[in-house]
């Protein structure tokens, strides 16, 4: 798919190219089911009679597949053609989520689920791979703005429309709602996509695809587990400890096939300095908003008693208006440059997660949307610039790898932003109830410290915006070692 990017000839400037919009539209809609089923899991519970354990897996086991998946990706996109692609990952959704809607039982819809995140593995990587061809450096910003949509509105925005929906029917309709939008988008966009590029045959390493989805499957796993209570967080520790491990071995391996054949994954993305530092904004913004989804529902249903429907219109601003910033934002990037929107977009995720620090049984709800949304722009304004730097800051033959290596890495952020913040959580309402502190404060205390953890990492986020270049003059400028971008460790 990248082997004739150089003969492309660059989209006319200031229009978002039709390829591009039709992949943020599937993008979206694929995406959005990731966390979907978030305000789903009392239905679940009592529908197909398990325990709370069991049904986190419908979101678990999702992540679980889109991290062992997306290494695969960066190989997958070079040896076919766009609209192939794109037939295959929405028809495996489709097919998954025919599957989910139909399930007799949880086990069929824990393979309904892993079905779904299959085929959404595949878009976000074609989707970045896409627009990085066919849009020119100087109106990558405007287009990312769109992008972001998809990429990071999408999960904000799963609570609160399956809030909506909830309120209609079973959870069955989260899926039998879902199934003609993908169909009709799915048939639009083969209608309409052209092909960009040309695809190249190359080999794939099995092992390298073994050790990833163990590394990474395994590290999501284990994350997902240290959440929990009991045994199963010893276990989980175990599991963390054998993907990281596995991990490493991938990184000797890739770094072997570098210099004596095709890397599943090609680590030389890391030596462009920009990219690396965009991947660690990134992965902490991730972590922010993923953990403030999984706290916030807790908080305003279990402890203010707020219903599904009232929790997702409360927290539907946020996401709504992070969207809408999206296209502005990225205006402003391809105007100013990155450092005056993801500096002060950094210090507002630390102010906003802050703030949550002081939630209490009478904190006004006006105060939580005003801090929620307060994250929710700060979080738009740090993503599309960094996204559109990182990404930019690469060589063309190297796109594909990484956005798979950016898709991976949001996933294992997003399930390490969960463990982290229940099990600070748990912890330390389990030891104050230890104490002798009634269960309700008890859980109040241990969430103000999750915000508290939460809010200490994005710290970090304010450090790497300032290291930032404000812009990259050419994408193959890091090829170069130019001075606005040179690899780590130069």
């Amino acid at each position: 798919m990248t082997a004739s990017i150089q003969e492309r000839p660059a989209e006319k400037a200031g229009r978002v190219p039709t390829v591009v919009r039709l992949l943020v539209l599937a993008t979206f809609v694929v995406i959005l089911n990731e966390t979907i089923l978030v305000n789903a899991i009392p239905r679940l519970m009592d529908s197909l009679h398990i325990t709370e354990q069991s049904a986190q897996w419908v979101s678990t086991a999702f992540m679980l597949t889109m991290a062992a998946v997306i290494p695969v990706t960066g190989w997958f996109l070079q040896r076919v053609t766009t609209r192939q692609a794109y037939a295959i990952a929405m028809g495996v959704f489709l097919a998954g989520t025919a599957l989910s809607a139909a399930a007799p039982s949880f086990e069929v819809l824990l393979l309904g689920r892993i079905v779904q995140a299959a085929g959404t593995a595949v878009m976000m990587p074609l989707l970045m791979t896409t627009l990085m061809t066919v849009v020119p450096e100087n109106d990558r910003g405007r287009v990312m703005g769109n992008v972001t949509l998809a990429i990071s509105v999408a999960p904000a925005l799963g609570p609160a429309v399956s809030g909506l929906v909830l309120q209609l029917g079973s959870w069955r309709m989260l899926f039998v709602v879902v199934l003609p939008i993908a169909a009709l988008v799915t048939l639009f966009g083969l209608r309409k996509m052209d092909n960009i590029g040309e695809p190249q045959v190359s080999s794939i390493d099995w092992l390298s695809v073994s050790v990833a989805a163990f590394g990474f499957g395994g590290l999501v796993y284990g994350l997902s587990l240290l959440g929990e209570s009991g045994d199963r967080v010893g276990l989980g520790a175990g599991i963390v400890v054998a993907g990281v491990a596995a991990i490493a071995v991938f990184v000797v391996r890739q770094l072997k096939l570098q210099r004596t054949g095709v890397p599943l994954m090609d680590l030389r993305t890391l030596k462009h300095r920009t990219f690396g530092l965009s991947l660690a904004l990134i992965s902490v913004g991730f972590l922010a908003m993923l953990g403030s989804m999984i706290l916030l529902p807790l908080y305003l249903q279990n402890m203010r008693g707020l219903s599904p429907l009232e929790t997702g219109l409360l927290v539907m601003p946020g996401g709504l208006a992070m969207g809408l910033l999206g296209p502005t934002v990225g205006k402003l990037f391809d105007r100013f440059g990155s450092r005056p929107l993801v500096l002060p977009g950094s210090i507002g995720m630390v102010l906003s997660l802050g703030g949550f620090t002081q939630v209490s049984m009478t904190m006004p709800y006006w105060q939580v949307l005003a801090l929620h949304t307060l994250l929710m722009v700060s979080l738009a304004a740090t993503f599309t610039p960094v996204f559109t730097l990182g990404m930019g800051a690469l060589p063309p033959h190297l796109y594909s790898h990484g956005s798979s290596m950016l898709g991976t890495l949001q996933q294992v952020a997003a399930a390490f932003g969960t463990a982290l913040v229940v099990t600070v959580m748990s912890a330390r309402s389990g030891q104050l109830v230890a104490d002798g502190v009634a269960a309700a404060p008890a859980a109040l205390s241990g969430m103000q410290l999750a915000f508290g953890v939460a809010a200490g990492l994005t710290v970090v986020t304010v450090v790497v915006a300032a290291k930032l270049p404000r812009r990259i003059a050419t994408a193959e400028a890091p090829e170069h070692d130019s001075p606005a971008e040179q690899p780590i460790g130069s």
